[in-house]
């Protein structure tokens, strides 16, 4: 299958603005609570939703022309970040933010500088400012740590 002069860019787009299409569908069904948080429930989700869109429409509207694609050793560098992303949405709710976003926030480091220190301190500095900014900042009713241990 030939996926040059901007093909692949097109049905990847497409694809893109499908999902785009069926995660704002999904959060149009999400219930807001009486207490919720100021920004709302449906909203993140949408804004997300509204950049994937606009993302896939300017890969349909303007494709590379000549892409490089990337090598295997990518594919499985972005296999990985699309794993610990999905690990890490699970572990929110049972484990709270800190544990599971410095977790996360470091293994994603390392993948970027393979230097353990640093991404530890990565991921150890963008869970508590991260946390702060929510909690404190946004005022989102987020659970630190798990429920045994708050």
């Amino acid at each position: 299958m030939d996926l040059g002069h901007g093909k692949g860019d097109r049905i990847f787009g497409v694809a893109v603005l499908l999902g785009a299409v069926a995660y704002a569908a999904a959060a149009m069904q999400l219930r807001t609570g009486f207490m919720s948080d100021p920004v709302g429930s449906k909203t993140f989700p949408l804004l997300v939703a509204g950049v994937c869109a606009i993302c896939g429409a300017v890969m349909v509207l303007k494709p590379d022309a000549d892409p490089d694609w990337p090598r295997a050793r990518t594919w499985g560098a972005l296999a990985v970040a699309v794993g610990v992303l999905v690990g890490y949405a699970y572990a929110l709710k049972p484990l709270g933010f800190l544990i599971p976003t410095a977790i996360a926030a470091g293994v994603l480091s390392y993948q970027i500088d393979a230097r353990p220190r640093y991404a530890l301190l990565a991921g150890l500095g963008l869970s508590l400012g991260l946390f702060a900014l929510f909690r404190f900042v946004l005022g989102l009713g987020l659970s630190a740590l798990p429920a045994g241990l708050s």
